[in-house]
């Protein structure tokens, strides 16, 4: 028998990034008392991760509970960047309803528009936010408008567009029903919570049911499970029975029972449905996987997510400099850590490549490969990456492709150069719209026609331009696209470089190194002015005489080299080339490294 849990209420926050999802969970832990007056608090607390903090993005998503009025606020921070989007696909079973934000100025993103979609697949009610109303060129009635469209658009049924809506400061703490009412606190947004988010409308007495939806680790627990009670009661100290995939079942005990309440877990002895719970005592599980009553094995549907769009190869790395940095270097040490990475995450999928050595790790863009190669690397681990590829999918008898939304912001004087940049990418324009001197444009681009478009886009915006993109569907595979249009700067000798070479090559270069850095034959050192590639003695001395000179030789003035980011380097790279990744270097070479062999090829 279902009843209603009044004194429980489910929310996933989500928007486009930086809408200020994380900086309103602050507010909200604030408003509630989590911390207290005094007490110093970092901002975006709930972004724990190092990476997280240093990119300023939420990567995983996060819950947490606050207490208001004698209700439980059980909230889900998630990701707000497309590569991510399968942490929102699978938190959004655990809820009842989503806190939508939208930013006062800049309006409905490209992500703004997968996330509600997915969120109204499931039958969520809607709770608007607009978020930073303090600025001056807020524009929240246009805003609305833009929102209630989308709503539309997308299919949401009656109840679903008629949604409330509260205006707030996220930064400020503050919000209030009107665009223009004086805002004190989040009180106003609490109150809409309790008063229009529906409760869970569960069967307390039934057959437990429990489904795994975010995996994570404890050095003194093990693995630890987090997901919502569907079903039932859990209780600590319990035997239930795990079901697979294969539909085989594994029975353990739940050896610890923990509860979200602000920032730390509070152990409990129960969980009763409707409750976001996590759980310790089995060792391996996949999410998706149904915890069940070893009476009533009845299975949950899996969690299922859009496929991945772009994969690479991960390979043991034999470069002449490898294992002299890594731990970690072995076939079998990368293939275990890339298998764990899989388990935790449903939008990564791990397969075996056509060499022994390689492996195929396919996900959802280009920034989700490399923040997952960026924590390898953290690890301790060494390996390399080959060029991103994506994905062709046969759908109705056809070959397609995956296609993104594209949304750029850019000078008016830059508009010219990005529409002709992307119409050769294969890019059409939908939408184009002046707001004071900006221009405003909308594409649809093949994926494989942003690979290394990103660094031209700041150059030809001159580090104005904002771009936000996000896959939308698949459509047919349309044509071949032009290679990059420059070449690599290919060492032809190992040793150090030298201020001399270097001063010699950079007048029609750009550097990746420095001088004195140690690199080997067929190692990338620079980008070439001209599409071809040119092999370069960049370690070779200035030769010394005894005839003297009437004057003092100029010194070698260098010019400082462009930093290699993993991001920029995946976009860089050819079908040839390879990103060496180590703890504490990223290096590009080519595939085949002595230059008469590659001559050959």
């Amino acid at each position: 028998m279902t009843e209603s849990r009044k004194e429980i209420r489910n929310l996933a926050i989500i928007a486009h990034v930086d809408h200020g999802k994380t900086t309103l969970l602050d507010g909200l832990l604030r408003q509630t008392g989590v911390f207290r007056v005094n007490q110093e608090v970092e901002d975006r607390v709930m972004d724990s991760e190092d990476i997280e903090r240093e990119r300023g993005i939420t990567i995983h998503a996060k819950n947490t509970a606050i207490d208001y009025e004698g209700v439980r606020i059980q909230l889900v921070d998630t990701p707000g960047h497309a590569d991510f989007g399968g942490e929102v696909e699978r938190v959004l079973g655990m809820v009842d309803a989503v806190l939508l934000l939208v930013d006062a100025v800049e309006g409905v993103m490209p992500q703004t528009r997968f996330v509600l979609g997915k969120a109204l697949e499931r039958g969520l009610k809607p709770l608007v936010v607009v978020n930073k109303i303090d600025r001056p060129e807020q524009r929240a009635a246009a805003v609305l408008d833009e929102v209630f469209d989308l709503l539309v658009e997308l299919g949401a049924d009656d109840s679903q567009l008629d949604f409330p809506v509260v205006y707030a400061s996220a930064k400020q703490g503050t919000a209030a029903l009107e665009a223009n009412a004086e805002r004190k606190d989040l009180r106003p947004l609490l109150d809409m919570i309790l008063e229009l988010a529906p409760a869970p409308n569960v069967d307390p007495d039934g057959p437990l049911q429990f489904q795994a939806v975010t995996l994570g680790y404890d050095d003194f627990l093990g693995r630890l499970v987090i997901g919502r009670v569907e079903r039932g009661k859990l209780d600590r100290g319990r035997i239930v029975t795990r079901v697979l995939r294969d539909g085989s079942k594994e029975n353990f005990r739940v050896t610890k029972l923990f509860a979200a309440h602000g920032l730390d877990r509070v152990e409990r002895e129960q969980a009763v449905a409707g409750e976001i719970c996590l759980i310790a005592g089995v060792d391996s599980i996949e999410i998706g996987d149904t915890i069940c009553d070893p009476d009533h094995l009845e299975a949950l549907p899996r969690i299922e997510i859009d496929p991945p769009t772009v994969r690479v190869r991960f390979s043991v790395n034999t470069s002449p400099l490898a294992g002299q940095e890594g731990k970690f270097v072995t076939s079998r040490q990368i293939k275990e850590r890339l298998v764990r990475e899989a388990l935790s995450n449903v939008s990564v999928r791990i397969s075996e490549s056509d060499t022994p050595d390689s492996f195929e790790v396919a996900g959802r863009g280009e920034l989700q490969i490399a923040v997952l190669i960026e924590s390898m690397r953290r690890e301790g681990y060494e390996f390399s990456v080959s060029r991103p590829e994506i994905i062709v999918r046969e759908i109705a008898g056809q070959n397609c492709e995956p296609v993104e939304d594209v949304l750029i912001e850019v000078p008016e004087e830059s508009a010219g150069s990005v529409m002709e940049k992307l119409s050769s990418r294969k890019g059409r324009m939908t939408h184009l719209e002046h707001r004071e001197n900006r221009t405003v444009l909308r594409f649809v681009v093949p994926s494989r026609g942003l690979f290394g478009y990103r660094a031209e886009f700041l150059t030809d915006t001159r580090g104005e331009g904002i771009l936000y993109r996000t896959v939308s569907g698949y459509e047919p595979v349309s044509g071949d696209l032009s290679a990059r249009g420059v070449g690599a700067i290919v060492a032809s000798e190992p040793g150090k470089t030298t201020a001399h070479a270097i001063n010699n090559i950079q007048e029609r270069s750009t550097m990746f190194l420095d001088a004195g850095v140690t690199v080997y034959e067929g190692q990338i050192v620079g980008e070439n002015r001209r599409p071809k590639d040119m092999n370069v003695n960049i370690c070779r001395g200035k030769k010394l005489t005894n005839v003297r000179a009437s004057g003092k030789d100029d010194a070698a003035i260098l010019t400082p080299p462009r930093p290699i980011t993993i991001e920029s380097a995946l976009e860089w790279i050819e079908a040839d080339e390879l990103l060496e990744v180590t703890p504490k270097s990223l290096r590009l070479r080519k595939r085949i490294l002595p230059s008469n062999l590659r001559k050959r090829v």
